[in-house]
Formats: C-alpha cells, structure tokens, sequence
C-alpha cells in the first residue's frame, strides 16, 4: 500500500524512551539541545512583529509564482554590500530569487529540478540529518564527503573527488556548518566551482547560519558565485530567529545561461505549489530589518555560554572543545568509553542533562557530543558543571 521510499524506521530509540522515562520521573531536565529560538528567552519586538502582518494588502490574493516582488527585493537588500568569493560585491537581481515556505521545501524544489531517480548528491560529514529525508522523498541518492578536523575544519577534497560519479548532480555544502561552526575557505570554493564547473554540477550552499561569526568580519557568500550554476538558501528562520513564519528563499547565480534555465524551471516548480503566505511575505521587509537587534541578542547568549563553557574546560583532562568559527553549535571531543549513544543515555539517565550524541550529526567515529549554545545561560552553566562531573567520575 505505502511507497518504499518512506519506508523509514519508526521505532522509538534508545535515547529517546530514556528522555520519555526522564519527564515522566519529574526531574529538572536541563535541556543543552535547544535550537528553537522563540523558547529560548529572547525578547522579541512583538507588537511590530504583529503589526507587520496586520496589512491589508493581505486580503487580496495576487500570487506570483516567484514570490512577491516586495519580498525578493527586500531579500536582494540583505546581500546589499556583501561579497562573494571573489573579493567583489554586487547587488543580486530579485528576478534570481525565488521564495519558498522553507528551507526544506526549497531544496526538494532543487532536488527535483537536478535529479532523475537515482541520482546522487554530495554532502557533507558531519552535517545535519535533515537531508537524509529531503533525499528519500526526492528519490535521489546522498554520498558523503568527509570533513577534516586538523586545527580547524577542511573540506576533504580527495575524498571529495573519488567519490563522483556518472550520477553526481551537485554537491551540497552548508556555511557555516552545522554543527562544525565551519565556513567554506576562499580557496575551497575556488576548488568547489572548478569541480563543479567541469562536469556540469551545480553548489547548492546552505547559508542560514550565514550571520552568526566568531568575529566581527562578515563572511563571503556563494549568492554571488560567477562560475558554476549555484543555489544559495536562506531564509528567515535563523536570519530573524522567526521560524513560525515560515519564509526562506533562493538566490540563483553562476554562469549565465545555465542559471537562466535554472530560474524558469524553478519558477514553473514553484508556481504549481504557491506556497508561502501573503502575509508573511507582505511582511518581509519588516521581518529582515529587525534581525539586528535579535541577532545581537543571540549572539551575546552564544558569547556568554561560550565563555563558560571555555572557562569549565580549561582544566579537564578529558573534554576537549573543537575549535569553531560560527553558527550556535559547540562540539566537543570526549573520552571513547562506549557509544555516544551510550554516554548520552548515561548523562540523561545519572544528571538529567541532554545533549546530541555525534553520530545524529554523522560523525564517523564515536567520541564527539553535540550542544547548543543558545541555551538560556543558567540552564547551560549548570548543564555544563554536572557534563563535567560525569566524566570526572
């Protein structure tokens, strides 16, 4: 009765049936896994969050299957003064964007728009696990190329390149990783447009972590690639830290014929589901002008939970934290005593403290924990001490 290819395995595992037995004791579960950004204790702008979707324009349905031209125009002023690889910055054509209801719609889109049954993608390892999905129900095929850890992230492109085929259609990366912290180098993108570029791939670079640095100097984007046919995807569910409304968008760029066939596919694509809402794209340009002052918000969490987390290892003999350059990610490198399953479990079931074991991020060996430093900060520090009492037991 049921298609193969959501076939997938429903059972309950492990690390969740303890998380079930852990809310049903009633012990204070500290949460180090918190991704939601509407839960986490920010303050929000609500009346003009509000506001901005109370516009009557609303009322009236004139779709447009790329999206509404207000919308992409003010998505073209976010890359307003940013630059590619290149060095050189320019403004991005809002006739190369297409909105859609997310992220994840946007990349079936792409998906579908590159792929016949069968075919393959290259992602990332570590990553998230996301993609898994998207791939099953795109019916398409995902081979992982490994990132290297070496004072810092690398792409392996050896690997890289051993693992195409025939029926490579695109390689996928995400910048700043999720959740390396890693941003692609200038030089590997280089190396990732000639690749690309020579056999007819296309980059589809996810780039919703784009805003959160280590530092005060922006990053480049791929929205501005020249070479190979490129999707860059963003959206508004980190970019604003407003995940309910439901909003994200693709930049089409590269080499000018092919990214112009690219867009008239893409836009037929999207014209036969219209999905985002007139009200949130009507309320757009609203939405993007207050991320400033969440995204400070956020980081000052990320700074100070960082901070403390640094400050509590600074003396153990056994953590280690990975050096990172971005998103809100820490990983860190622990004693190879069992599985991470195992010690996640372990940590759940001894301190009531969560946290993702590496192999849901695809680590290719055990040793690594997984945590999330836009944790409400009291929560993270006391997270943080008993992590650190039960690898000093």
């Amino acid at each position: 009765m049921f298609a193969s290819r959501t076939n997938w395995r429903l059972e309950t595992n492990r690390l969740t049936l303890a998380l079930e037995e852990n809310r049903r004791s009633g012990k204070q579960l500290l949460d180090l896994t918190a991704s939601n950004p509407t839960t986490c204790g920010l303050a929000y702008p609500e009346r003009e969050i509000l506001a901005a979707l109370n516009d009557p324009r609303a009322l009236v349905y004139c779709p447009e299957s790329k999206g509404l031209l207000e919308a992409r125009e003010a998505v073209a002023g976010y890359y307003a003064g940013r630059a590619g690889f290149s060095g050189l910055s320019a403004p991005v054509d809002p006739e190369c964007i297409l909105l859609a209801s997310g992220t994840s719609e946007a990349y079936t889109h792409i998906f579908r728009l590159l792929c016949e049954a069968g075919d393959e993608i290259l992602v990332p390892a570590p990553s998230y696990p996301l993609f898994e999905f998207l791939a099953d129900l795109a019916d398409i095929h995902l081979v992982s190329y490994p990132l290297l850890y070496d004072h810092g992230w690398q792409i392996d492109f050896a690997s890289l390149r051993a693992a195409l085929t025939p029926r490579s259609r695109a390689v996928l990366v995400v910048h700043p990783n999720n959740p390396t912290g890693s941003f692609v180098k200038p030089r590997e993108a280089a190396e990732l447009a000639e690749i690309c570029a020579a056999r007819e791939m296309a980059i589809v670079a996810d780039e919703v972590f784009l805003d959160y640095t280590s530092s005060a100097t922006p990053r480049h984007t791929f929205a501005l690639s020249d070479r190979a046919l490129t999707f860059t995807l963003s959206g508004l569910s980190k970019i604003s830290l407003l995940p309910q409304m439901k909003l994200a968008w693709t930049v089409v760029s590269g080499q000018q014929s092919a990214a112009t066939t690219a867009v008239e596919r893409l836009e037929i694509i999207a014209d036969t589901y219209l999905s985002p809402s007139t009200p949130v794209q009507l309320a757009l340009p609203k939405f993007l002008s207050l991320r400033h002052a969440l995204q400070a918000q956020l980081q000052q969490r990320v700074s100070a939970n960082l901070s403390v987390l640094k400050s509590m290892l600074v003396e153990s003999k056994s953590l280690a934290l990975l050096d990172r350059e971005g998103g809100w990610y820490a990983i860190l490198r622990v004693p190879v005593t069992g599985t991470d399953e195992d010690l996640t479990i372990a940590l759940l079931e001894r301190y009531s403290v969560l946290v993702h074991p590496g192999h849901f991020f695809n680590f290719s060996r055990e040793g690594f924990l997984v945590l999330s430093l836009i944790t409400p900060e009291q929560q993270f520090q006391e997270g943080v001490q008993r992590l650190r009492k039960f690898f000093c037991e």
